[in-house]
């Protein structure tokens, strides 16, 4: 693996807690995408809201989102860990094991980003999302 991410969540008002970090944790906004970026169908209100963003903090990467307009925020499923991985094989490897006993969220699959992504939830309720980058 290269990484592990926290990848947080938040109903609506994710520039304005990425604002908050940003200046909290003396961080630096590295990326912002919006959902009206994405090739994506959302309602006109959620255009601007934020798809995912990245808070660079020394040599750590947070990860933010306003999260999918269709899915409600309760505790619990706010945040995320995010594992970039070396190797499909081993994407396959860490999905399996992760989501037995547990339950797959969204499956592995090729993306418009340009990875392979998946989300499992694991039989403790911990979420996870797997991402590789695929060669172009």
């Amino acid at each position: 693996m290269k990484a592990i991410s926290p990848y947080l969540f938040f109903p609506g008002n994710c520039e304005e807690a990425l604002h908050f970090y940003e200046h909290a944790l003396s961080g630096t906004i590295s990326s912002i995408q919006r959902f009206g970026d994405a090739e994506m169908p959302v309602e006109e209100d959620y255009k601007q809201k934020i798809m995912h963003a990245e808070l660079s903090v020394g040599d750590l990467s947070l990860m933010f989102s306003d999260g999918a307009p269709h899915k409600e925020l309760v505790k619990g499923n706010t945040m995320y860990l995010s594992l970039e991985m070396d190797s499909v094989e081993e994407q396959d490897q860490v999905f399996e094991r992760l989501s037995d006993q547990g339950s797959v969220i969204m499956e592995l699959q090729d993306t418009f980003w340009g990875a392979r992504f998946g989300q499992v939830e694991d039989r403790f309720g911990i979420r996870w999302m797997l991402n590789i980058q695929l060669s172009t």
